[in-house]
């Protein structure tokens, strides 16, 4: 594995060039530009107040500004978790022209399609940090977490999107099967709320590796509290874990993907 990853890191280069060139795709003739990064947060922004709004209509207290402020910052890092994984599952498929021509490592193309929606992660969260700070979400240590739980969310992403990518390649209805699912995972997904509404019912949800990291966003940002360690190394070792098996099996697919795409 490790010189799977020095051949990786020596052709850095073209994963700089193959993420520039995703990112170029995606706005080229686009007359909102970068306003498309934050669409798909914001429109998931809105759907999760309406919710919140609901729950506090029955239960007779008012929608506080704090509840907009748990599904906003569970929204961004979601809405990026969706992104990546739909283009990263994508990524050898729609490069099937590279993939049969020059040798390379494959794996740059599931890595540099999470890359460019990192990118519109930072813009997201760029623009949400100063919609906070105006609205009275103060700083604490606490958002030291941030950056741990960025590289969290991208080792899931990329664990995922190598598995899901070589499949993809293999089999064509893979891709119909990760849409079903992004598209229901939010209803499994603490985004529109926390797991405290579930009461001993929050483990399970909590099972799933997306919730503990969601969770931790909100624990950090909003409420200035440390995250909860427990479920934070469980979804860690999952993360990490998921990722060097499905890299495993990308490389030991790798030589197939020619004959199959």
């Amino acid at each position: 594995m490790f010189q799977h990853l020095r051949e990786l890191a020596h052709h850095r280069d073209l994963l700089y060039m193959l993420t520039l060139r995703d990112i170029r795709i995606k706005y080229k003739q686009s007359v909102m530009g970068l306003l498309w990064a934050v669409l798909m947060p914001m429109l998931i922004v809105a759907a999760g107040i309406l919710v919140r709004y609901a729950f506090s209509t029955l239960s007779g207290e008012p929608l506080a500004w704090r509840d907009v402020a748990e599904v906003s910052v569970r929204a961004v890092p979601w809405a990026f978790f969706v992104a990546g994984l739909r283009f990263a599952t994508l990524s050898l498929v729609a490069n099937s022209n590279l993939v049969t021509k020059i040798y390379f490592p494959r794996e740059l193309f599931p890595v540099a399609a999470t890359c460019s929606q990192l990118v519109d992660f930072t813009v997201a969260y760029a623009l949400l940090a100063v919609i906070l700070l105006a609205a009275g979400i103060g700083v604490s240590m606490q958002l030291l977490w941030i950056p741990v739980l960025i590289g969290l969310l991208v080792s899931l992403v990329l664990a995922l999107g190598f598995f899901l990518s070589a499949m993809a390649l293999f089999f064509r209805d893979v891709k119909y099967l990760v849409e079903v699912l992004l598209t229901f995972g939010i209803f499994f997904t603490p985004v529109f709320y926390g797991v405290d509404l579930f009461g001993n019912w929050a483990p399970l949800l909590l099972l799933n590796p997306v919730a503990p990291i969601l969770e931790a966003f909100s624990s950090c940002i909003v409420h200035h509290e440390s995250p909860a360690l427990g479920w934070l190394v469980y979804s860690a070792a999952f993360s990490l874990l998921a990722l060097a098996l499905s890299y495993r099996m990308f490389k030991a697919l790798e030589p197939a993907f020619a004959e199959n795409i």
